[in-house]
């Protein structure tokens, strides 16, 4: 393999990181990599590397391996999303161990036997209890599921916030909130009740997504505004599966008498736009609430949320700022019927709930989670959902008011511990001493600080240029370009160690690579890198001097 020509590109180094050195990997270990990133195959925004991938195997007699040549083929269109994954940038970095401890969360949560399956219509009495579903997406678009979710079902109230979103993306706060008021209303979410203005208390009951309902669309007609409705669900999912049950949404109409009733008192008392058939938005209400979506899917709506109403996997602005930030404070206070406080005291979230078992969680700018399960409590709330959500926040620092300063107790998916940082060093530079490029490449790629420095302050230059290993030297100055004129605490350079032990073909390289670099930097750069801080404290990287033995 040419190794000098390894790192001449982004490609090149991920390529070579990914292989861990070899000058090819078979397409199964690729994939499975990719996917411990939280990245799926089925992602859209990776459409083209896996067209590739997939001809490639079709081609293949054997086992299909995946050259440099075949790489930057299925890379070139993917190279700043493979190269932010397996740098682990993404929001999760360790995204293998959060998912394990998803996994353990809804074990947990599975041996829940209580509350019933809602039976007010047959179609939702006809799931099993023991259905139990758990998937999120985070904003970046990583991905987990455990359980059944690919199952359909029906949205039923988790539509509210999404109805709610779409008509102030439409219209406007003011327009909206004319017919519609925002604080909790302290009743069950399918009274007969309005606030002192005589408006619905907010849009999370029935009575408030009824008036929204008439908003979307006026005078389009009934197919138009079901199309118009399906199109942006669709959007928000990211293209993922959204149907309808046509059975569930005849059964609404047909055992929906408080609807009527609730429609009927909000006629009278004048709470629907001018022109609007009250008959018409109750039609176009129970359509929304039989719309189905599997954990999957409607995973990736929350996390639409929790990103600001860009899509993750699509990258499309679906929804506005103002939108979702008005959807997200309503969930946080009105989401969860008659546990809406409780809610918000013990898992801090915004969420909202559905009779058949649906619970949509937002955990804001880092990901959104769709919980199944069927039996519902007396308020209409998922039991398995409401306990998976109070146990992730007793896990990870999530909760809204959590100090992520001082909340020791609690785990930070976000960011990678001082015991892993400090092992990268420790890693980084016995991988400089022993000459193991691979290694080398594999540090840059995941965005370890390659000037990091010992407690002696000796860089992974200083390490390659004493040991005379030539191919780490020029992938430290080549590819990542690290300063050659930093000075460990005895005061010498790279170079100087190089000359003390004799290493001549390592010194003409750090010669001339000298040269370069002076001229490349100004002095002043040079002069404060060169006499700088040692990049880690000695505190943190005590446990370095067990490579005492090695230099």
């Amino acid at each position: 393999m040419d190794r000098k020509g390894a790192g001449s590109g982004l490609e090149d180094l991920l390529f070579y990181t990914i292989t861990q050195g070899e000058d090819k990997i078979s397409v199964g270990r690729f994939i499975s990599e990719l996917e411990s990133t939280g990245l799926l195959t089925s992602d859209p925004r990776l459409r083209d590397c896996m067209q590739q991938l997939h001809q490639a195997v079709h081609e293949s007699a054997g086992t299909a391996m995946m050259n440099q040549e075949l790489f930057r083929k299925c890379a070139g269109s993917n190279i700043i999303l493979l190269t932010q994954a397996f740098q682990k940038k993404f929001i999760i970095p360790d995204f293998m161990t959060f998912a394990s401890h998803i996994n353990k969360l809804y074990y947990n949560a599975q041996t829940e036997q209580g509350g019933q399956v809602a039976n007010y219509i047959p179609q939702l009495a006809k799931f099993s209890p023991d259905l139990w579903g758990v998937s999120l997406c985070t904003v970046d678009g990583q991905r987990h599921s455990v359980g059944d979710t690919r199952e359909p079902f029906c949205l039923q109230s988790c539509i509210k916030p999404l109805e709610y979103a779409l008509a102030v993306h439409e219209f406007g706060t003011d327009h909206v909130h004319t017919y519609v008021g925002k604080e909790p209303s302290g009743v069950t979410f399918n009274k007969l009740s309005l606030n002192e203005e005589e408006k619905p208390h907010n849009p999370m009951v029935n009575s408030g997504a009824i008036v929204i309902s008439s908003l979307l669309k006026p005078g389009f007609k009934k197919a138009e505004k079901f199309d118009y409705m399906m199109d942006y669900m669709k959007r928000m999912a990211g293209g993922e599966y959204v149907g309808f049950s046509n059975a569930t949404f005849q059964s609404e109409k047909e055992t929906g008498d408080r609807n009527f009733a609730i429609g009927y008192y909000l006629k009278e008392k004048k709470c629907f736009p001018n022109n609007s058939d009250m008959v018409s938005a109750l039609d176009f209400y129970f359509q929304l609430c039989s719309i189905e979506v599997t954990c999957e899917s409607g995973s990736v709506m929350a996390a639409t949320l929790a990103n600001g109403g860009i899509c993750p996997i699509t990258g499309e602005r679906v929804l506005s700022a103002e939108a979702v930030r008005n959807t997200l404070c309503l969930m946080h206070s009105c989401g969860m019927n008659d546990f809406s406080g409780q809610f918000a005291f013990h898992v801090g979230l915004p969420a909202k709930s559905g009779v058949s078992g649906a619970v949509l969680l937002v955990v804001p700018n880092i990901m959104g989670v769709m919980c199944w399960s069927p039996p519902i409590d007396r308020v209409g709330n998922s039991v398995r959902g409401v306990n998976f959500c109070q146990e992730l926040v007793s896990l990870f620092n999530f909760h809204n008011y959590d100090n992520l300063r001082h909340f020791a107790k609690k785990l930070d998916p976000r960011r990678q511990s001082g015991h892993e940082r400090n092992k990268a060093v420790i890693e980084l530079m016995f991988a400089a001493y022993s000459g193991d490029v691979s290694a080398l490449r594999r540090f840059a790629l995941s965005a370890v600080d390659m000037e990091l420095r010992d407690y002696d302050s000796r860089s992974a230059l200083h390490l390659a240029a004493a040991e005379g290993h030539l191919e780490a030297v020029k992938f430290l100055t080549g590819t990542c370009r690290v300063n050659p004129h930093v000075k460990d605490r005895w005061g010498n350079t790279p170079l100087d160690d190089a000359v003390e032990f004799g290493k001549d073909n390592v010194v003409e390289v750090l010669k001339e690579y000298q040269s370069i670099y002076s001229h490349t930097l100004m002095p002043e750069e040079i002069s404060t890198q060169a006499h700088g801080e040692a990049a880690v404290d000695a505190d943190d990287l005590g446990n370095m001097e067990t490579l005492e033995r090695f230099v």
